[in-house]
């Protein structure tokens, strides 16, 4: 049985499951160079993506397209080759506690000037299809409770066992987009014109919050206007909850809310204010799940979180639900966001004819490698790992590009540069050249095994998604990597791992006593990861770039201008 999940909005991408297997995932970003975020605008890219892998539309029994905006049904308006081309799918959240399979049918899929019936589930099912199918409960056959916090809903609960699963209830009223709107009217991004929206905000305040305090009297403003305009019994309140399900309604009354919030916080500092609206949320969000878990404790089996949706991406509220001892276990795909929403759609469909079940996956199911025409005056060799951890060791970074791209938003060792952490300099260079803010982490690739040693907790964590600090005795070893608040956004790979990220990390481990590297994405600015090594070298900024076992080096290394570090990435 193959199946062909498709997300056609923002983080577009096409999906094939094959008999309970992951065949691949093609996020449209991580194509060409594209832009973050590319929607699938035009079905040729399925074709594309089916014919890349051997496969026809024909060859695929069921397509299933993943649900969006609107109450009951939503429309996709695309393109087949030139031909315009109107799609119905399911809406954004189910209709009723247990209507997460619930699918809207569908009939002129338009491939290859053939048209294809489909079926289309709605937006959080995907959510929480992809991330139990790919958690360790769903291999074992046991519940979970899901927490799917995304865009313009609120954060919802629901309880997933192989049988089904269902809505146990919204957590409380505040959409997903809080906290990238909270950006736009404190800190570096504020903007007086907020009709334009930037959906990486929320990662970088993630960020930039180590550089505020959390200030108590803050909190307390947070907290009163947030009965006031969001939760409590108001007009104002009840206005915006009933009208939930319209994104430009929720997003508006986000707005009212800051702008009240900004009238009572003058005197503060911007960090501040983002840091103590940060801890208001995680403060709130633990509250209320552990009094939704004392109202449903006789819900049978372990006590497992699953978190999906955008919210997910925030290491912190990851650590802090973790944290709290509510939950045997707490995980996070690599795509808690919509970069997982197609993988999420053919899950949804599995789920649909056999139950709740597990994926067979991996997080390097991304696009392969491409070939492309490197410019002349880059130079060409052989080069073993040992010889690139030499390198690495005399405080050159490397694009370092191995085998099929990662899923999901963060560079995990396939598509990624890397360096020495031992300066303290790096952090910054790597920043200057990425074109990014000073106050962005870098973050560090390590060993599994010794990372309990360097960072606490230092747990497995393959996928960047929990926050651990770094041991005191080791920030002078490796300050490239430490954050502003002593945090580090922290991957862990086995040095068993067949990835040679991993034979890599080894090989500057027995140079150099240090098992961890830089690691932050390769790609232009904006865009996603680079698809071959002749973009890593057209762009130019990293002197050498490693591709399956050669070496590229720039012959004329020229200095970036000053213009060229004008704007973040």
């Amino acid at each position: 049985m193959r199946i062909c999940g498709i997300k056609l909005t923002h983080d577009g991408a096409i999906a094939v499951i094959e008999d309970g297997r992951l065949l691949f995932c093609m996020e449209q970003e991580k194509r060409g160079n594209s832009p973050r975020y590319q929607s699938v605008d035009n079905l040729d890219a399925v074709l594309l993506a089916l014919a890349e892998h051997g496969l026809d539309p024909r060859d695929i029994d069921q397509f299933v397209i993943d649900g969006w905006d609107g109450e009951n049904e939503s429309q996709f308006q695309v393109l087949s080759g030139a031909v315009p081309v109107v799609l119905k799918g399911a809406p954004y959240v189910e209709r009723h506690a247990e209507g997460l399979l619930d699918s809207v049918d569908g009939f002129g899929l338009m491939l290859g000037g053939k048209e294809f019936p489909y079926k289309s589930y709605p937006h959080v099912t995907g959510h929480v299809a992809s991330a139990y199918s790919t958690s360790p409960f769903a291999v074992a056959g046991k519940p979970a409770f899901c927490l799917v916090w995304d865009g313009c809903i609120f954060p919802r609960l629901y309880y997933v066992e192989p049988g089904g699963a269902r809505l146990i209830a919204a957590l409380f009223p505040v959409i997903g987009h809080a906290y990238a709107a909270a950006g736009l009217h404190f800190g570096p991004y504020r903007k007086p014109n907020r009709s334009s929206w930037d959906l990486g905000i929320a990662g970088k305040l993630m960020a930039y919050i180590a550089l505020g305090s959390v200030d108590e009297n803050i909190v307390d403003v947070f907290q009163e206007l947030y009965e006031t305009c969001l939760a409590g019994d108001t007009e104002q309140a009840r206005r915006y909850r009933e009208n939930i399900n319209n994104a430009e309604s929720s997003l508006a009354a986000m707005h009212e809310f800051f702008e009240a919030s900004a009238l009572r916080l003058t005197a503060k500092r911007a960090e501040d204010v983002l840091a103590s609206f940060h801890v208001f949320l995680e403060r709130l969000l633990v509250k209320e799940i552990s009094l939704l878990l004392l109202r449903h404790s006789s819900l049978p089996g372990a006590r497992n979180l699953c978190v999906a949706g955008g919210c997910g991406l925030n290491i912190k509220w990851n650590s802090a639900l973790r944290a709290t001892g509510l939950f045997d276990d707490v995980w996070v795909p690599p795509f808690p966001n919509d970069s997982g929403s197609a993988i999420g759609a053919a899950c949804s469909a599995m789920a649909a004819q056999d139950g709740f079940g597990s994926l067979e996956w991996s997080v390097y199911s991304g696009p392969a490698l491409l070939e492309g025409e490197i410019p002349p005056d880059w130079e060409a060799a052989p080069c073993s790992l040992r010889e690139l951890a030499s390198i690495l060791a005399d405080n050159k970074p490397v694009i370092f590009l191995s085998g099929c791209a990662e899923l999901g938003p963060r560079a995990l060792g396939g598509r990624s540069i890397v360096a020495a952490p031992t300066s303290p300099e790096m952090k910054d260079h790597l920043n200057d050249i990425k074109l990014r803010e000073h106050f962005r982490p870098v973050a560090p690739i390590c060993l599994e095994d010794r990372a309990p040693e360097i960072f606490s907790p230092g747990t497995p964590d393959p996928y960047m998604l929990f926050d651990h600090q770094t041991r005191p005795n080791w920030r002078d070893k490796v300050p490239a990597v430490i954050h502003l608040d002593g945090s580090a956004r922290l991957q862990t790979i086995s040095r068993n791992s067949p990835h040679k990220i991993a034979a890599l990390l080894v090989e500057f481990e027995q140079l150099t006593g240090i098992p961890l590297l830089c690691n932050t994405s390769a790609n232009l600015h904006g865009r996603g990861f680079f698809p071959d090594a002749a973009a890593a070298c057209k762009w130019g900024r990293v002197e050498h770039v490693w591709c399956e076992g050669m070496l590229w080096s720039k012959t004329v290394v020229e200095k970036p201008s000053s213009t060229e570090r004008l704007l973040p990435a």
